[in-house]
């Protein structure tokens, strides 16, 4: 089966590898991992030996990210690239944020992730050598076919080419990891 529909409900929760906090596994394969993690208090994020990473705000007011001595203001719903291996601490002017965390093994796979507006229907097509994940971030969205409520933050993947429909109203993340071989 080339499409499968991963329930937030059932997302495995795991510890930081520097145990300041947990994160939700949402979807993973030899040479990434999509994952949400709560993020109460600042402090420095984990390193992750050649791996790149993006980060994208889906709750809360944003953070101020430093990554190699460079400061930078993540927004809610702005993807964020930066090297998982370069230093990284986190400041929350705003309070706590739940962050949507894609990420890969460099030289081994890619990612990209868009937010989409929906407001009725939206059709995203995946290439044959791509995994898609379809992710929630509001209510009142729901697949296609087959017509299938989604809640917020449940996820949809697929592997290979093909299309996932999404209808109603509301704010997704479509999530694109490319592998190599």
């Amino acid at each position: 089966m080339n499409e499968e529909l991963l329930r937030w409900t059932a997302y495995r929760t795991v510890p930081w590898r520097n145990g300041g906090g947990t994160t939700r596994e949402v979807a993973e394969g030899a040479a990434w991992r999509v994952s949400v993690a709560d993020v109460a208090g600042d402090g420095p994020f984990s390193h992750f030996p050649d791996t790149d990473r993006v980060i994208t705000p889906v709750e809360g007011e944003g953070m101020l990210l430093t990554v190699s001595g460079t400061r930078q203001r993540v927004a809610p719903l702005t993807p964020f690239a930066f090297p998982g291996d370069a230093p990284a601490d986190c400041h929350l002017p705003n309070g706590p944020v739940r962050n949507l965390n894609v990420m890969t093994r460099r030289g081994r796979a890619a990612a990209r992730v868009r937010i989409v507006t929906v407001t009725a229907t939206a059709e995203t097509v995946s290439e044959p050598d791509e995994i898609l994940l379809v992710m929630p971030l509001t209510e009142g969205l729901a697949l296609v076919a087959p017509d299938t409520a989604l809640a917020r933050l449940d996820c949809a993947r697929r592997t290979g080419p093909g299309a996932v429909g999404v209808r109603g109203e509301g704010t997704l993340a479509e999530i694109r990891i490319t592998t190599t071989r």
